[in-house]
């Protein structure tokens, strides 16, 4: 995307599976006091993912790792809205995973058509060699996700538990240290789920055709062979192929690093409603969330205070998945309205 349009916005929600009128209702946002469509603060993803540059290289793999998102002003409809990016660092580290990763590190600022600087965002990418990882077989002992009709049941009592906060204003005064939030559940993950994402999101690899024979062309380096059907195709299918996800030692194909962080996202906008502006969102990607797994987004408040005369919350929030394991810990902080 280049523009914050009603379908812009209204796609990416939905591609989270958020339905929010304040991003998804004209009628709604109209009465509200912006007066018209805002867009999740996550829906810069649509403009850019800010994971550390681009630049493909033969025979290694990048993952998105990880984002500091700082928002400063709201995503307005009818904004069109433009970055830059800047690479920070090159770090190598050593790895379980392939034996030997390099860390790449980028800052990316994004403008509104007043070249007002609405956000900033940290971003970090793990290139790693797709034949090491395959060796090392870090997930190769993991079992798919199965489930009982009483635990779909389970899952089903919990998307019908999430509550949207909206037009009901939570006051600062009304926030207590310790408190949760609702969560908000995804899954279990189908392949639906990665297409809706990448509906609302676009996608920098996926063209079609003889745009995709053109796009290969021109960066050779990015196609990944398919050892199945020895076809080169770019290396987004591991999102969508579960040979090209075991290919990079993972068990199955997986979520966009992206999409699980505009999750948290989701859960953070529900819980502060309207008049409640997302400051700083932060969030690790730690483990893989494969095809089955589902992720239950969670969080609780650990700080109350003012700043500069704003009234602050800091919220300790996390992916959590059907195993009990933490896929990607995270912090946000928020700004509410005040009674006084």
């Amino acid at each position: 995307n280049t523009a914050a349009t009603p379908d812009a916005i209204r796609h990416f929600a939905h591609g989270i599976g958020d339905d929010n009128p304040l991003y998804c209702d004209p009628a709604y946002a109209a009465k509200t006091k912006y007066g018209c469509l805002i867009a999740p603060p996550l829906f810069l993803y649509s403009i850019y993912w800010p994971i550390g540059t681009w630049g493909g290289l033969p025979g290694i793999h990048a993952f998105h790792s990880g984002n500091d998102w700082e928002f400063y002003k709201h995503i307005q409809e009818g904004d069109h809205i433009t970055f830059t990016e800047k690479l920070t660092d090159v770090v190598e580290k050593p790895s379980n995973y392939s034996g030997r990763i390099i860390v790449q590190y980028s800052d990316t600022f994004f403008r509104n058509q007043r070249d007002e600087v609405i956000a900033k965002a940290r971003g970090w990418v793990v290139r790693a060699e797709r034949l090491a990882a395959q060796e090392k077989g870090k997930y190769s002992g993991r079992e798919p996700a199965k489930y009982t009709p009483v635990q779909l049941k389970a899952i089903e009592a919990d998307y019908d538990r999430e509550e949207i906060r909206g037009s009901k204003s939570r006051y600062w005064e009304d926030v207590t240290v310790g408190e949760e939030m609702t969560p908000v559940v995804k899954g279990p993950l189908s392949m639906r789920d990665i297409i809706a994402w990448c509906m609302g999101a676009g996608s920098y690899f996926i063209r079609a055709h003889k745009l995709a024979l053109a796009y290969r062309r021109r960066h050779p380096a990015v196609a990944m062979h398919d050892s199945t059907s020895g076809v080169a195709d770019v290396p987004e299918m591991v999102h969508m192929e579960d040979s090209r996800a075991q290919e990079i030692g993972i068990p199955g194909a997986y979520d966009y690093g992206p999409q699980r962080i505009s999750w948290l996202g989701h859960l953070v906008t529900n819980w502060m409603g309207d008049d409640g502006f997302l400051k700083r969102l932060y969030a690790e990607l730690r483990l893989f969330n494969v095809i089955g797994d589902t992720t239950w987004c969670k969080g609780k408040v650990t700080k109350k205070y003012i700043q500069d005369g704003e009234h602050l919350v800091d919220l300790e929030i996390w992916a959590e998945n059907q195993r009990g394991e933490v896929t990607a810990p995270g912090k946000a902080t928020v700004r509410l309205p005040s009674r006084v």
